[in-house]
């Protein structure tokens, strides 16, 4: 048993996550470890507290994951994310052309049916009719006008680019796609190590806003802290992670890939750096695996969290940043049985 500590945000204004094209008319639905951990970083700046040399502040945090929440008087329903290749359908119903279909939107499993995730025990002898959309979750889900099963919304509105006073450009007209969240659903994330930077800085982030757009008011949320408790598998040999992951050497990335039931995504993490006077400049960019991914590694306590975090500062002469850029490469891991 794993006791994490959490914390849900629930959003008070619409949210915008950019994707790696800057696309406006397209938002993610959820924010990279990576992402977070540097919105934090930035408001330590903010409030003048001392970044270390090496970047580390002393926590490993997840991904921002999905949470339901009907109203603020209900428990809410925690959501992780499906692991990789996951082995959750029985060999009887494989051929079920309705519930291969069914299974293929499935993305996200409710806390509490996660250890048998973590067991490689077949999820669908519990049920076949607790899969809603993406959400695999015995909690009713709130349904749209054409029967759709998400509380995480996409509503698309037309925004305009305001020209200079020389009326040599024309207003141009683009779309922005904001993130909507029904009744008092979030996102959340849990946090292992020392948490004293994350209470000291989340409510200054609170009220700035997490994603882009924030200077037109999205992203703002508040947030209450709550624990949550994994059931897993004392012992494995391959983990699961739960935040965006860079190997600590070429060494450890063959292990994490020598077993013959891996299974990961991966993404190139990088993006505009957005302190003054440097928001011109682009990140040098990494890739990274994505939470859900299923290495070969052993479980341990002293593995439970591994990963480097690494200095994405371009060259760019003159105009190099003075202070480096860090992107978090560490994840939390949880034993999986194969």
């Amino acid at each position: 048993m794993a006791t994490f500590k959490l914390y849900r945000l629930h959003f008070l204004s619409p949210l915008h996550i950019g994707d790696q094209r800057g696309d406006n008319d397209i938002s993610l639905k959820t924010i990279h470890s990576d992402t977070l951990y540097a919105a934090l970083m930035s408001c330590m700046v903010r409030q003048g507290k001392p970044i270390p040399d090496n970047g580390e502040l002393g926590f490993t945090i997840s991904s921002l994951f999905p949470y339901y929440q009907k109203t603020v008087e209900d428990a809410p329903t925690y959501f992780l994310p499906l692991p990789k290749s996951s082995n959750i359908m029985h060999s009887s119903i494989r051929n079920d052309s309705s519930v291969l279909k069914k299974m293929k939107k499935v993305a996200w499993i409710d806390a509490k049916y996660y250890r048998q995730c973590l067991d490689g025990k077949d999820l669908l002898s519990l049920s076949t009719e607790i899969m809603h959309g993406a959400y695999f979750t015995s909690t009713p889900l709130p349904t749209d006008n054409e029967g759709h099963t998400d509380f995480i919304v996409s509503s698309v509105v037309q925004r305009a680019t305001i020209p200079d006073r020389t009326g040599i450009e024309n207003t141009k007209p683009y779309f922005v796609d904001r993130v909507l969240f029904r009744n008092h659903a979030g996102l959340y994330f849990i946090a292992y190590g020392n948490t004293d930077v994350i209470d000291a800085v989340l409510p200054l982030l609170a009220q700035e806003g997490l994603g882009t757009d924030r200077n037109v008011g999205y992203g703002c949320f508040d947030y209450k802290v709550d624990t949550l408790e994994i059931d897993h598998p004392e012992s494995s040999d391959y983990c699961v992670s739960l935040s965006t992951l860079i190997p600590e050497n070429e060494q450890q990335l063959k292990e994490m890939l020598s077993g013959d039931e891996v299974a990961y995504d991966l993404a190139r993490r990088g993006g505009w750096i957005t302190t003054p006077p440097y928001s011109t400049l682009r990140k040098n960019a990494i890739y990274a695996f994505l939470p859900g991914s299923v290495f070969s590694l052993p479980y341990s306590e002293e593995k439970s969290v591994i990963g480097k975090i690494v200095n994405l500062r371009p060259e760019c002469g003159e105009l190099t940043p003075k202070h480096p850029i860090w992107r978090n490469g560490k994840s939390i891991l949880l034993p999986i049985k194969r």
